[in-house]
């Protein structure tokens, strides 16, 4: 909280998400939920209306702080309208998923508007099979992955017929200081955070002398990032610069599966989630003529460090860990064998506390030349090929104004020329996932999923995995009214086959 200022100021890791963003790349995170039968949009409206007393930055706008001096703060909208941030649409006849896809992406694509709360949701009325769906779009500074995953608990019900919302209290939103009060406020702010900073000094100096847990972190965080600093990776067909159109391709699989796999081959959900990433990269790469003998792509995977204490707060808290993914492995059980002993590698040596610890310490630069950095053009990327974040979601059905949820499909931000970006999240026994991509470095991603999808029937028969019972009910699920689809994996069975 800034010293006597109303806004809340934001931190320095929630504050670089509005400072690199770009028209080619805006950094807001969202999805596409995709709910039964025909949504009554003013109800829907209505029904977020009450809960946002529940979330009140959803009601602030983001404020500049005076010649960047310290980060900005959030301040009341005085012009709040909620008919800004849900909006009606309606699919043309025949209303397919193509044209959903089409629309989500087009929609996801721009940035948000700073003038005012940065999210939106988009009502799709008018999708096959009689459902709707709702594209969500919020800033990468109001969330991260699993911070958005509460907050849809917020939006959302467990019950079809829930009890009303609490009546919402009177809350003083007072407007935002004066310019002058805010410099002020902003200079105090900073001096408060010189002690604490200096403070958090004097405790890493007396940790590195004890040679305490935290400077172990940091020491293996540095030695194990310099190497992939040193040696540039190679680059994919979609590491090139972005251009401001985006295109989305989706899968789902079953939940009981992938426990049946971890069960048969080992490893974790996330390695799984990279085995599969790691069998589609490679047939990628050899469509477009590359080799994948003996290599490996590089992938940034967020890690989330939120402490038990901060469970419910909005704005971001996570680390990253660089996974090296063969692609070159065509076995799918060593493949995930090999992915397994690097994650645990990582695990053991506390990288992602460490990668967290040397961001806190880049964020101690001053906001004004954190802002100005920003700016600056960005430096080619030789670091990582993509990014691939996995957030658990509920397991349990969700409902809004009594419509079932049936499928919540990620839909992540692109940057540093990193083309294509895979978001995965569990919910109600399904695992999804949401390939992003720029429409021109990645206009192809839907082979990627194709392939993804191949990967995925490959490593379940290497488990020894039967086909889940389970019905596809989300995107995709039906191509016209009473006549069900097939769904991705069962698609795919026979591409698995034809591929030997």
């Amino acid at each position: 909280m800034t010293q006597g200022g109303h806004g809340k100021r934001l931190s320095s890791q929630d504050a670089s998400f509005l400072y690199f963003e770009r028209k080619e790349s805006p950094l807001h995170i969202g999805s596409i939920a995709v709910l039964e039968g025909d949504l009554d949009f003013k109800k829907f409206q209505g029904n977020i209306a009450a809960k946002l007393h529940l979330i009140p930055q959803y009601q602030q706008v983001v404020v500049p702080a005076p010649f960047n001096v310290g980060h900005p703060t959030w301040e009341w909208d005085q012009d709040f309208d909620i008919n800004r941030h849900i909006f009606p649409q309606e699919l043309e006849a025949p209303g397919t998923d193509q044209q959903l896809f089409e629309l989500a992406a087009d929609l996801f694509a721009p940035a948000l508007d700073r003038d005012k709360p940065l999210w939106e949701i988009h009502v799709i009325r008018g999708l096959q099979g009689d459902r709707t769906a709702l594209v969500s779009k919020v800033h990468h500074c109001l969330v991260d992955g699993v911070s958005g995953i509460e907050l849809l608990m917020v939006i959302l019900d467990v019950s079809p017929n829930p009890p009303p919302p609490m009546p919402a209290p009177e809350i003083e939103k007072p407007a935002a200081d004066s310019p002058f009060l805010r410099l002020m406020d902003a200079i105090l702010d900073n001096a408060s955070a010189d002690i604490d900073r200096w403070a958090n000094q004097q405790k890493r100096i007396i940790d590195m002398l004890d040679g305490g847990t935290r400077t172990r972190s940091l020491l293996r965080a540095v030695e194990t990032t310099l190497p992939y600093m040193q040696v540039p990776v190679v680059r994919a067909p979609f590491n090139q610069p972005l251009s401001p159109g985006r295109t989305v391709a989706f899968s789902e699989y079953s939940f009981q599966e992938i426990r049946q796999i971890r069960a048969a081959l080992g490893g974790t959900v996330n390695d799984v989630v990279l085995t599969v990433l790691g069998g589609g990269l490679g047939r990628y790469l050899e469509m477009h003529g590359q080799t994948t003998a003996g290599r490996s792509a590089r992938v940034l995977t967020p890690v989330n460090v939120r402490g038990e204490s901060e469970r419910g707060a909005l704005g971001n808290r996570v680390s990253m860990l660089l996974v090296e993914v063969p692609v070159g492995i065509s076995d799918p059980a060593e493949r995930l064998d090999t992915i397994r002993a690097r994650t645990e590698r990582l695990k053991r040596r506390n990288i992602a506390e460490g990668i967290e610890g040397l961001g806190e310490s880049m964020n101690t630069s001053p906001p004004m030349l954190q802002a100005l950095l920003g700016r600056m053009p960005q430096p080619s990327n030789s670091l990582a090929n993509m990014v691939c974040t996995n957030v658990p979601g509920p397991m349990i059905p969700l409902y809004s104004v009594g419509h079932r949820l049936l499928a919540h499909y990620p839909m992540i931000p692109l940057g540093w020329e990193m083309g294509i970006s895979l978001g995965v999240t569990s919910y109600d026994q399904r695992l999804f996932f949401g390939f992003m991509a720029d429409s021109e470095a990645g206009g192809d991603v839907q082979r990627l999923k194709e392939f993804a999808d191949q990967s995925y029937i490959e490593l379940r028969n290497a488990a020894g995995v039967g086909k889940s019972d389970l019905p596809q009910m989300g995107v995709g699920a039906r191509e016209e009214p009473g006549r069900p689809r097939r769904s991705a994996a069962q698609a795919s069975q026979a591409m698995a086959a034809d591929a030997g």
